[in-house]
């Protein structure tokens, strides 16, 4: 404050003194303001939340998600900024911003690059209403970025859940033997309970507490509505967890026992049943809470991810997927072709790989169009998926190429039946305006061996033997490293030849 006017000097003191009044600094966390800045992490999609308080000489966080430092100095405070503001603080860029394009919080850990902050006033008797805020609720990213009118507002109800969370607790210390002042906290903390039931509703967000004393769990109304279960009928822990699968039974213990003996905060994600059998998916993180020492309780959010995973799974499909086909694409296909060649040298699994090349193909696009070839290309990619044996990967390497990977053992020992099925199935004649063009398929095919070292010559291997055998005679097949020419018949029986 040595730089402050004597005005300013008067008014920074005042507003140490009032945050100093409400007796928050260097508390035990609380899980009504750990439950907001969750709310917040997950509602603004950032890696960090805070309810940061600045005093005199630092800032300090009676709430944060994502930080592991509990505080750090002033002057490098992003809060000691905006704690002087009437709005929201948004920072869309710390490294364009003068003020802070030397930060050590922006050149180092954490690597702040966009910042939002929205001043904290809790009223308090005896304290000019507009001092400067006595901290920030904030959001941090390590990207630079923008926040949406929408998102603004999101950010500033929560800081003022905070704000009125911090008078709550205020109210409740000075309502000690004063009947009047519990009743207005009574009142108080009723409307703030409201609230945050209100805020973890439109969030699908609930809270939760397991004492470690007596093994006893307390939720959040939230918590009940994702389970299906009635609020208020507390299930014990040995029946919370039936609602996961088995094996995720196993990881949630592990998880709560290494919080409740080393402090590990976890945060873990899996498939969940509610009460009526309906298939979830949810999200739940916890950590530690200490007293004198010791971990007493674990707390911690709970959260009904289900759409947010099914959105994530269809996008890995479609990145996975040929858009024409429907079939796997290369992409997708690499990561097979990889994890084929990984258990092959962990357990010496076999496998194999097939690459079809559509003979004819370019005279139906000549002929008749493009739209016309796609229309065979899908065709093709149906009958495929159709002839090959089940838990075969079926894929479009690109044009008129296809692969298929075969895994099972008593596939891989009988390639040339599936490359017999296969030959014989693809099979197409396109006729228009008494024109006809027929489509058949060559077949080159290679078992993965010890010696094969990658996918690229794993595929180049086929690719060899796709070569021959349309040398031989197209619509055929050909398995490398073997004279024998394979060729369809009605039944996808063999035909040999020299």
């Amino acid at each position: 404050m040595a730089n402050l006017s004597r005005p300013e000097h008067v008014r920074e003191s005042e507003r140490v003194e009032k945050l100093k009044a409400f007796g928050i600094l260097d508390t035990p966390p609380e899980p009504e303001f750990d439950t907001i800045v969750a709310l917040a992490q997950r509602l603004l999609d950032v890696p960090i939340a805070l309810v940061s308080l600045v005093d005199d000489h630092r800032q300090w966080f009676k709430a944060k998600c994502g930080l592991s430092v509990s505080e750090t100095e002033r002057e490098h405070a992003f809060c000691s900024h905006a704690i002087d503001l009437n709005d929201a603080m948004i920072v869309e860029d710390a490294t364009r911003d003068s003020r802070f394009v030397d930060n050590p919080l922006v050149t180092g850990e954490p690597g702040i690059r966009f910042y939002a902050g929205v001043p904290l006033r809790p009223a308090a008797d005896g304290f000019a209403e507009d001092l400067p805020g006595i901290g920030t609720l904030c959001v941090i990213d390590t990207k630079p970025r923008s926040f949406s009118e929408r998102e603004i507002r999101s950010l500033k109800d929560l800081a003022n859940l905070v704000s009125a969370l911090i008078g709550a607790r205020a109210a409740e210390a000075a309502a000690v033997g004063l009947s009047r002042s519990a009743r207005t906290h009574v009142a108080m903390l009723e409307r703030q309970h409201l609230q945050l039931r209100q805020a973890e509703r439109m969030a699908g967000i609930g809270s939760w507490r397991l004492d470690l004393n007596d093994q006893r769990l307390y939720w959040s109304e939230q918590v009940y509505v994702i389970h299906g279960l009635p609020h208020g009928q507390m299930p014990s822990l040995d029946e919370a967890l039936k609602f996961y699968r088995a094996d995720d039974r196993a990881e949630i213990d592990r998880l709560l026992k290494r919080c409740a003996t080393h402090g590990e905060p976890f945060d873990f994600e899996s498939d969940f049943f509610t009460v009526d059998g309906r298939e979830r998916r949810v999200r739940s993180m916890g950590e530690a809470q200490v007293v004198d020492g010791r971990v007493v309780a674990i707390i911690g959010v709970f959260q009904d991810v289900t759409e947010r995973h099914a959105r994530e799974q269809s996008l890995r499909r479609d990145a996975d997927t040929d858009a024409l086909t429907g079939l796997a694409n290369r992409s997708c296909l690499n990561k097979h072709l990889n994890d084929a060649l990984e258990r092959a040298r962990a357990a010496n699994d076999p496998a194999c790989l097939l690459l079809l090349d559509l003979d004819g193909f370019k005279g139906v696009n000549d002929t008749f169009g493009h739209a016309t070839g796609d229309d065979v290309l899908r065709g093709m990619a149906q009958t495929l998926r159709g002839v090959v044996p089940p838990k075969s990967v079926v894929a479009r390497l690109g044009g008129d190429e296809f692969v298929v990977l075969l895994t099972r053992p008593r596939d891989c020992g009988d390639v040339e039946t599936v490359v017999g099925a296969v030959l014989a199935s693809l099979r197409d004649n396109v006729e228009k305006d008494g024109i006809r063009r027929t489509v058949s398929v060559t077949v080159g095919a290679a078992l993965l061996d010890s010696v094969t070292s990658s996918s690229s010559e794993w595929l180049h291997r086929a690719d060899v033997a796709l070569y021959e055998a349309k040398r031989v005679q197209r619509g055929t097949g050909r398995l490398y490293g073997s004279d024998i020419v394979v060729c369809p018949t009605e039944q996808g029986r063999l035909k040999a030849a020299g």
